[in-house]
């Protein structure tokens, strides 16, 4: 394992355990090179309702006007990042927080901006940086926020910014971190599965709910050609003694374990 992308929610930010960092620190320990992509969910809606600000949300992309942008950045930036930074350092791991637009490092284009504003999918991605802070020691800490090549900011979802990150600097592996172990069936973690698998699960009701959209959003990064895509906890340890915890989305048949 040489480069590993995990994905917070910012949601799980400020739940995030001793035993988690402890995995981080193992995968380290073991030659692990580790980026972290976050979002910023939460703080963003609480600093919108704060101005009085509705949130918009199309097809699970939040609409970002000029004015939603400058709150995007400031929580995502402001808040999150420093949070995620600060928690990192805390517990030994050296940290870097960056704006996906610092250094040109996400290149993204609008989605749809008559219907959306700001919001963008990332074109390529600038590995340069990343790998300089790589060789330094330190661990990247991105935030969801691309430029277009003229300059504007974009709000970018941060699981497809994950995806992303992973493709451009062929990660061995993109970790989703959630508040759940992975997909379970009968009370026990499903360690692998295939696209095909996880629609059948999804049909015969076994994931169900907040998970539908957390497996959905795996499938969608494993076909961006990310070799292995997994669901792992950030309230319990998600690696120990050489092995992953949780759920692995695989490209090949996968077997129900």
């Amino acid at each position: 394992m040489n480069i590993l992308v995990i994905k917070c929610g910012g949601s799980i930010i400020n739940e995030l355990t001793e035993s988690f960092f402890n995995s981080v620190k193992e995968l380290q320990k073991g030659g692990c090179q580790i980026v972290f992509v976050h979002g910023g969910g939460p703080d963003i809606n609480s600093m919108l309702e704060k101005y009085e600000i509705e949130p918009v949300f199309e097809n699970g992309l939040r609409k970002t006007t000029t004015e939603v942008m400058e709150i995007v950045e400031l929580m995502l930036a402001g808040k999150s990042n420093r949070s995620l930074v600060h928690k990192l350092e805390a517990h030994g791991i050296k940290s870097v927080g960056l704006n996906g637009s610092d250094g040109g490092i996400l290149i993204g284009e609008y989605i749809d901006e008559q219907k959306l504003g700001a919001v963008g999918e990332i074109q390529q991605v600038d590995t340069e940086l990343i790998g300089m802070l790589f060789e330094k020691g330190y661990c990247p800490v991105l935030t969801p926020i691309a430029t277009t090549e003229e300059g504007t900011k974009l709000n970018v979802n941060a699981d497809m910014a994950a995806g992303s990150v992973a493709k451009a600097l062929s990660a061995d592996m993109c970790l989703f971190v959630t508040d759940v172990k992975g997909v379970l069936k009968n009370e026990r973690i499903i360690e692998k599965l295939t696209e095909t698998e996880t629609k059948d699960l999804i049909m015969d009701g076994s994931i169900h709910g907040g998970m539908i959209p957390k497996v959905t959003t795996a499938l969608s990064v494993l076909n961006k050609g990310v070799e292995e895509v997994m669901i792992v906890s950030g309230k319990d340890p998600f690696y120990e003694g050489g092995q992953f915890i949780g759920t692995k989305f695989l490209q090949e048949e996968g077997v129900f374990q």
